[in-house]
């Protein structure tokens, strides 16, 4: 991916500057990327920690932003936001909670905030407090607390536009906490006037007061009003060159661009996620860009390849205009990095992994996201291309714009590089292994293969009919899917399994740990020549096995590819955390990773 320009001459402000630049944008992802690399040069910065530990928690990675939260010691500060910081991470937990247990949590943080108020009187840790004595059931703390803050409020200035912005969200929180709605609507009006691209700030206040809502019976459609820009995922047909027939045209440029155009002007400044192919892509990058808006490209295999197959066809004007999108784009991600070899499936797991891609920004700004696309109106008689896009995108149920194009008569393009004897199928991976097994004796293995293998082997049964292949070596486990969910559901139910182990320590020694490393990527599928048996090869195959000796024992690390094509499924029983761009094992290079985890 494209980040902002990483010096490592900048100074520590410098590198907060980017991070705050990439976390306004609801960037959480590579905000944190890049907060760790400012670390690395300036490890005690207590700013870059701060902002490091933020993003994760604004992201959802709740465990593991407390984590870095406790090792930085920022509780020890004397700094209000600091110490503010570990009451949110408790609230986060609460909110991570069900039943009972979310009540006792919303408590404790309840606690921890008006203890920091009482210390300094500070607005925004009293109004936690007060909605999460809300959220603990003592609505009558609650509504007492909302009075003071506005009393304290009434007595501050109006301080700058930031702090401005915080003070007004503050005071209609108390307001929606003390029922009184209207008067909170006119305030956010103001305060959301003030917010100025802002939109991590937008979210998390839309999230709170969703939450007041909720729990206080109010309607939150007073929050509609107040979006941050709309994600879409574009998708469309090539263009036909100029004479030439086929589903998109050179005579229907002029028009769908103008089309494009007013679609971006009822939504400015919007976030796309999409491919970058001659015609329908572009055009729609072009009037993104033009309007303000941040461009997201996903390419299906390697740089060279896709121009010759997907944009040189169109003619060369193409060339020069694909690559002027792709120097303006905000990140570039490549599905794979090897090349088409005739695979027209790459297509579709790249228009997947953009689609994944942008339901992920959309939760992260509490935010719509639908599907832009130029069409001819053709059903779809493949998994490839536009109207199967469209197709599996109408299936998660998001909103649909579409700009219909006639096309004209000719044969259609045709690809110059031809098909091979192997094709690639998308499955999802698992590869699995035992801390501590190296360090067993002979005499511990037959325990070792009836206690653990053998409760391993009692899951794996459950899914029998989910899994494509499954081969084991020692402790090794490598277990092919067919579908994300499936591999999830049989990785969360290994770790379980393993949790429930109760072996005697004469046996087995106390703290072997099961490691799991999950990725979804296209591989080949052929009859293994030694063990005269379908086996599955390639570059991910590879991949995935690298994941797996970095992944901390007892969890299960999830590549973005399979995070993404797992927020397709809507899924709520599953979250992914992302924990950062991780050195896979082997000198494989950085792969961005996400703790695959059950919600309550």
């Amino acid at each position: 991916m494209r980040e902002l320009e990483e010096n490592q001459s900048q100074s520590a402000a410098e590198w907060l500057a980017q991070v705050r630049e990439l976390e306004r944008r609801g960037e959480y992802l590579r905000a944190y990327d890049l907060a760790r690399t400012g670390l690395e040069q300036y490890p005690h910065d207590r700013p870059l920690q701060y902002r490091s530990v933020l993003v994760l928690a604004r992201s959802g990675a709740t465990n593991l932003a407390r984590q870095h939260y406790q090792h930085y010691q920022l509780a020890d500060s004397d700094n209000e936001d600091y110490v503010a910081l570990g009451a949110r991470l408790s609230k986060d937990a609460a909110l991570n909670e069900i039943g009972a247990k979310r009540v006792t949590k919303a408590r404790i943080a309840a606690g921890e905030y008006e203890s920091l108020f009482n210390a300094t009187g500070g607005h925004y840790p009293g109004i936690n407090a007060a909605t999460l004595y809300l959220l603990s059931e003592d609505s009558d703390h609650a509504c007492a607390l909302a009075c003071q803050i506005i009393e304290t409020l009434d007595q501050l200035g109006p301080g700058e536009a930031g702090e401005q912005y915080y003070r007004l969200a503050s005071r209609a929180e108390a307001l929606l906490i003390l029922g009184r709605g209207e008067e909170a609507h006119s305030v956010l009006t103001h305060a959301f006037s003030l917010v100025e691209g802002d939109w991590a700030a937008l979210a998390t206040t839309r999230r709170q007061l969703r939450l007041v809502c909720d729990l206080t019976g109010q309607e939150a459609a007073l929050l509609d009003a107040f979006l941050p820009p709309s994600v879409i995922h574009f998708c469309g047909h090539i263009i036909a060159p100029e004479g030439a027939g086929g589903r998109f045209i050179k005579s229907e440029e002029t028009q769908v661009f103008q089309s494009i155009q007013a679609y971006f002007t009822e939504c400015p400044g919007a976030i796309g996620y999409g491919s970058l192919a001659a015609g329908a892509d572009i055009l729609i990058a072009e009037a993104l860009l033009e309007s303000g808006g941040e461009l997201h490209v996903a390419l299906p295999f390697c740089l060279e390849d896709f121009i010759a197959v997907s944009v040189r066809p169109g003619g060369e004007e193409w060339v020069e205009r694909f690559h002027r999108c792709l120097s303006a784009a905000d990140s570039v991600r490549y599905a794979t990095d090897d090349g088409y070899l005739g695979d027209d499936q790459l297509f579709t797991y790249c228009s997947h992994l953009a689609m994944g891609l942008a339901v992920l920004r959309s939760q992260y700004l509490e935010g719509s996201v639908s599907q832009l696309s130029v069409w001819d109106g053709e059903p779809a008689t493949t998994t490839v291309g536009t109207a199967h896009d469209r197709e599996s995108w109408r299936a998660l149920g998001f909103p649909q714009k579409t700009i219909v194009v006639q096309g004209g008569p000719g044969p259609r393009p045709q690809h110059d590089l031809p098909p091979q004897d192997l094709v690639r199928v998308q499955r999802a991976m698992l590869f699995g292994d035992i801390k501590g097994f190296s360090k067993l004796c002979d005499k511990q293995l037959p325990h070792f293969i009836e206690q653990i293998l053998g409760q391993l082997a009692g899951v794996i049964e459950g899914f029998e009919d989910k899994i494509s292949f499954l081969n084991t070596w020692g402790d090794g486990l490598f277990v092919v899917f067919e579908g994300v969910d499936d591999a999830a559901h049989c990785a969360m139910e290994m770790q379980r399994a393993m949790g429930e182990l109760s072996y005697s320590s004469e046996h087995l020694p106390k703290g072997l740990a099961l490691r799991l490393g999950c990725h979804f990527g296209p591989i080949y599928k052929t009859e293994d020549p030694i063990l005269k048996i379908d086996n599955y090869f390639g570059a991910h195959v590879s991949r995935t096995a690298r994941i797996e000796p970095v992944t901390p024992e007892g969890s299960v690390y999830v590549t973005e590819p399979f995070a993404a094509i797992l927020a397709l499924k809507q899924d709520r029983e599953f979250a992914c955390d992302y924990v950062g761009n991780i050195p896979a094992a082997k000198g494989y290079g950085d792969l961005s990773m996400y703790l695959l985890h059950r919600p309550a």
